[in-house]
């Protein structure tokens, strides 16, 4: 069992077709950070209007692809941060729960409320829900199709920040990007080795858990890191991680 997670637990290399910023705490600062819009014209897709002129085969096929890009997104190696400003249902609040942690305006609405149109959540709604909520308040909230506001959100837990809403509508997002100031400056590879240990250990038992969080760790003491945050401890001065 061991040596079975020893050869699936590697820490995942950087997705390279991605332009980020550099894994370093220091890194230069003026590179653009990775924008996701709102495509128009024939690209926009993703509409229930869309999706009722499909085949069965073609909605399949459809929701296949779009349980795969979520999928990809939760397996992404550093830390992703979900904002919410304004609606989130459906396969909105699934792309939410395909990330890390979550902010919200108080004033936004999210819920999976497929079955109020005679469906289900298809995209990682029904696995990723209950392990964030627990089985019966996820039961509740996809059998009834409720809808949430952020501040109902926060108070039940499916989202770790609610904020009040500013004039521009983007209070969730920028309470995000501080969120993700708190994490950058910390060691790259230990916050990545940290999120594989939970979201791993997640899906095993507690002895299991133990081991790959053990795995993790032996994979973190070689790094220059773990030294340089061992040495500035000492020195009484801020760490300078470089992702190595």
């Amino acid at each position: 069992m061991l040596r079975a997670l020893t050869s699936t637990l590697r820490l995942p290399r950087p997705w390279r077709p991605l332009r980020t910023r550099s894994c370093a705490s220091h890194g230069a600062t003026g590179d653009p950070e990775i924008q996701v819009r709102a495509l128009t014209g024939r690209d926009q897709g993703a509409d229930l209007k869309e999706r009722e002129q499909m085949s069965e085969a073609e909605v399949g096929i459809f929701v296949q692809r779009l349980r795969g890009l979520m999928n990809e997104i939760a397996a992404f190696p550093a830390p992703t941060i979900a904002a919410m400003d304004g609606f989130a249902l459906g396969g909105g609040l699934e792309l939410a729960l395909a990330c890390d942690l979550r902010v919200a305006a108080s004033s936004a609405v999210m819920g999976l409320i497929e079955t109020t149109r005679g469906l289900l959540p298809g995209a990682g709604g029904t696995q990723r829900l209950p392990r964030c909520l627990g089985a019966a308040l996820a039961k509740e909230l996809i059998f009834t199709g409720r809808r949430l506001s952020g501040a109902q959100a926060q108070a039940l837990g499916l989202v770790n920040h609610a904020v009040s809403q500013n004039e521009e509508g983007n209070a969730a997002y920028h309470r995000a990007r501080e969120l993700a100031q708190e994490i950058l400056p910390q060691a790259p590879i230990a916050v990545r080795l940290g999120k594989v240990a939970i979201d791993r250990g997640m899906e095993v038992d507690i002895s299991s858990g133990m081991a790959i969080e053990g795995i993790c760790y032996a994979q973190n003491i070689p790094t220059q890191d773990r030294l340089e945050g061992m040495a500035a401890f000492r020195e009484k001065r801020p760490p300078r991680f470089v992702g190595k």
